[in-house]
């Protein structure tokens, strides 16, 4: 029985450590952009700050490229462009749950030198050289698995949650694409977060607010797209708590898709294009490598224009062996953009519309993102809402992952961060619609709508967009089977319903995502009993459901939260007779989300391609390890007579070693570039099987007076202690006191010393005779382990109490008849020697 609980106890403490230790999980916040990846870790005991890369950057470039074998990532993998245009993959973003046929896909071929293929989902795949092709889910994937290992060597542990931005326009589909690409990098979606709410937390954390709300723009000048969110801050007081926090709202959005960094770049790679076709009257536009040179030159002149009125390019061997050099001015810049300056300010105006504000209650216009830097963006926006507006308070590049580092923090117990509380909306152009509209843009994240059908048999509920998310983009978003209805309603008839229906309850989730959520057939059931008829005429019927209208007469029923929990609170725990729970099959459409097996079978390949790089590079370190290591023995072989190697080892040693040395030199220039892990290891095992005797030597050489001068010390230390112990035995046996120690006990550390000193001093004598390049007659860790068992042996000894004196019984003769606690002390009993506690 007790063999039963013990078992018990520790199963009970292995569930709890390990719910424990997942509590304490760290969260991980990406910033994924086209251009950039910006990440942040949340980790109790870790310092709050951007994830650095290998070179120790802020912000990693968003992209993955192939080197022959070698997979690169960050700067590494766009550096290689122009020398590999085929093999490596940017801006991606632009191809999240893109149908193969859209208009973004046709934009990207046109800033992209990567070749494209269709999916069998007629979504986007692209191609190496080779031939080899990855979705678009699985690229995104291993550039999140690049920044989770930086996370998880931060953190010193695994990373599983990561909370990720995303614009407030993403569709189903791209959500759908960017969660599974989660999902394939061995990671769990904590929440999506829109870029604009990321922003407004990081803006709050370090400012107060009053009760009166305060409204500001965030204007997100990306590189893909730009985005203006119209945000109120104030203060407010929980009722429950009263605690008090910052309330943010998100009261509108504006974007537009087509105007961002990327764009720019796009126009001044044309303008370099121009000028090269221009002076050398050749088309270079076909040509993969000098569009990829071309296209990281318009970058960088982009950046010195932004500083500067003019910029010079230069470009060696752009193509056809000429080297390009040409000037660039600003207002050259800005002509080919002008077209876009009016662009540039739309999405505040659209942010205020849906907001139903005006600038004039508009304290800041908050600029974050990239593109902000861009002299004629701010041109632009100075111009909409007046330079006296313009705010650059927080952190362009970095705000957004901070803010959703903050937000992610919030979602978990384990943190303790500013109380924030963030609504946001659902943006998406239009409004997801059944036969009606269902939830209207504008929408906060975690509405619900219940919707109520007459229906008699199995039916759909069909989630579509009115229009186009973006050209190309499909309308459907997903179709909902109600399965069981006929059963359902003949059981609730049986029961005595009167005119059953059904419930279906559509989720717009705190990410972003529409579903439908759960489906009942409903009926009132009469009750005839006396009780039931009381409570009819009473008014008691509280646990009845108002009917909504049916769906095709175009009523709906907002379904909040906090009702559904008094609702349940309400309702008896027995079995509720009025509703009947429904089967719900979800159906996308040819382009919905990966399927399981799917995202399974990515995530092995992916799982393949670490392993084969994991073992590539033991490979590698194998190989540069024993190739190091043959220059080293090398070096000890031709050094001079007088080094410590030399003088330890013998003629026959070195020969020998001498020879192997260079059988494996041959052998790791013949073979070495074909050769496994496990023969490179071999290989170096040999060779050090023969150094190590002669490194041996010299070691024991050296640190041969150090233990020598320990043991000793040890010797004098216990001969010392023993001489006055015995004294203090003579000098308690006088005082008639208990001693600190027996005869016994002494005569037993000194034949213990008396081992040692006779062991140490036959050692010694016998390494005096002993030459440099011969074994040692006595190991240093001998002598060491044998001075530590005399050292514990003393301190036994020396770490004793003195034992405490019995009182003795009171003798009849005694005047006031009490007894001496202490006993009297002997003459000479003040000159006892201490013992040696300082031991």
């Amino acid at each position: 029985m007790s063999c039963i609980s013990l078992r018990k106890a520790v199963t009970f403490f292995v569930l709890f450590a390990a719910i424990f230790e997942s509590s304490l999980a760290s969260i991980l916040a990406v910033d994924y952009g086209s251009d950039w990846i910006k990440a942040s870790l949340m980790k109790p005991g870790v310092p709050f700050d951007v994830l650095l890369n290998k070179d120790s950057k802020r912000k990693i470039q968003s992209s993955v490229a192939w080197k022959k074998d070698e997979r690169l990532f960050g700067s590494d993998a766009a550096n290689i462009a122009s020398r590999f245009p085929q093999d490596s993959f940017s801006s991606l973003k632009y191809l999240q749950g893109a149908p193969f046929n859209s208009d973004i896909v046709t934009y990207f071929t046109s800033i992209s030198t990567a070749q494209i293929s269709e999916t069998d989902r007629k979504t986007v795949a692209l191609k190496q050289s080779d031939g080899t092709e990855w979705s678009t889910e699985e690229l995104i994937a291993m550039q999140l698995s690049y920044i989770k290992k930086l996370a998880e060597d931060l953190a010193g542990e695994s990373v599983h949650e990561v909370i990720l931005t995303v614009p407030p326009y993403f569709s189903q589909l791209e959500r759908d694409s960017i969660t599974d690409a989660i999902e394939i990098a061995g990671l769990r979606t904590l929440e999506l977060v829109n870029d604009g709410t990321a922003v407004a937390v990081n803006y709050a954390m370090t400012r107060t607010f009053s009760t009166t709300p305060e409204y500001h723009v965030i204007y997100d000048a990306g590189a893909s797209s730009t985005r203006a969110t119209v945000v109120s801050f104030a203060a407010a007081e929980d009722p429950k708590t009263k605690a008090s926090y910052t309330q943010i709202n998100v009261l509108g959005v504006g974007h537009d898709r087509n105007t961002g960094g990327t764009e720019l770049d796009l126009r001044l790679r044309d303008i370099l294009i121009d000028s090269f076709m221009s002076k050398h009257r050749r088309d270079i536009r076909k040509d993969r490598r000098a569009m990829a040179k071309l296209w990281k030159e318009a970058g960088r002149v982009k950046a010195i224009l932004s500083a500067n009125s003019d910029a010079t390019s230069t470009v060696e061997s752009v193509a056809f062996d000429i080297d390009f050099k040409t000037k660039v001015t600003r207002s050259e810049f800005e002509d080919a953009c002008k077209d876009l300056h009016s662009r540039f300010a739309r999405p505040i105006y659209d942010a205020l519309a849906n907001a139903e504000l005006s600038l004039a209650n508009i304290s800041s216009v908050i600029l974050t993102g990239g593109n902000s830097r861009t002299p004629m963006v701010q041109t632009a926006v100075k111009a909409a809402v007046g330079e006296d507006r313009i705010a650059l308070n927080v952190n362009a590049d970095e705000s957004a992952v901070l803010g959703a580092a903050l937000y992610g923090a919030s979602l978990s117990r384990q943190f303790k961060t500013k109380d924030i509380r963030a609504s946001y909306l659902a943006s998406n152009p239009g409004t997801r619609t059944i036969h009606t509209t269902v939830l209207p843009a504008g929408s906060k994240h975690g509405a619900r709508k219940t919707l109520t059908f007459k229906r008699k048999e199995d039916f759909s509920v069909i989630l579509n967009y009115p229009n186009e998310v973006m050209s190309g983009f499909p309308r459907e978003i997903l179709e909902a089977k109600i399965v069981g209805v006929p059963e359902a309603i003949d059981n609730l008839t049986e029961r005595g319903a009167v005119d059953p229906v059904i419930k279906a309850t559509v989720v717009l989730s705190e990410s972003g995502f529409v579903s439908v959520g759960d489906a009942i057939a409903y009926g009132e059931i009469k009750d005839d009993s006396i009780t039931g008829k009381l409570k009819g005429l009473f008014g008691g019927g509280g646990d009845q459901v108002p009917l909504e209208t049916d769906v095709d007469e175009g009523a709906l029923k907002d379904e909040k939260i906090e009702k559904d929990k008094k609702d349940k609170a309400k309702k008896p725990l027995g079995k509720d007779q009025n509703t009947i729970p429904l089967e719900i099959e979800i159906v996308y459409n040819s382009q919905g989300p990966l399927s399981l097996v799917a995202k399974r079978a990515a995530r092995e390949r992916l799982r393949a391609l670490d392993n084969m790089e994991m073992s590539r590079q033991l490979r590698e370190e194998a190989h540069n390890t024993l190739e190091g290591y043959l220059y080293k023995l090398r070096d000890l072989l031709d050094d001079g007579p007088e080094t410590p190697f030399m003088k330890c080892s013998q003629s026959s040693e070195r020969q020998t070693l001498s020879n192997k040395l260079s059988e494996t030199i041959a052998w790791l220039h013949d073979e070495g570039d074909t050769a496994d892990t496990v023969q490179l290891w071999e290989k170096r095992s040999v060779l050090e099987t023969l150094e190590k005797p002669i490194v041996h030597r010299y070691k024991e050489i050296e640190s041969f007076p150090q233990a020598l001068n320990n043991s000793q010390k040890w010797n004098w230390s216990t001969r010392l202690f023993l001489t006055q112990a015995r004294e203090n035995i003579t000098a308690d046996a006088i005082a008639g006191v208990p001693s600190k120690w027996t005869p016994q006990e002494l005569d037993a550390l000194e034949k213990a010393l008396k081992e040692h000193e006779s062991w140490l001093h036959d050692g010694v004598e016998r390494q005096k005779r002993t030459k440099m390049n011969e074994d040692p007659a006595i190991e240093t860790k001998d002598m060491q382990q044998r001075a530590k068992t005399l050292e514990q042996h003393l301190q036994r000894l020396v770490r004793r109490k003195v034992p405490k004196v019995k009182k003795t019984p009171a003798k009849p003769g005694d005047a006031d008849g009490s007894s001496s606690t202490e006993p009297t002390q002997a003459p000479g009993d003040s000159d006892r020697q201490p013992g040696h506690d300082e031991l």
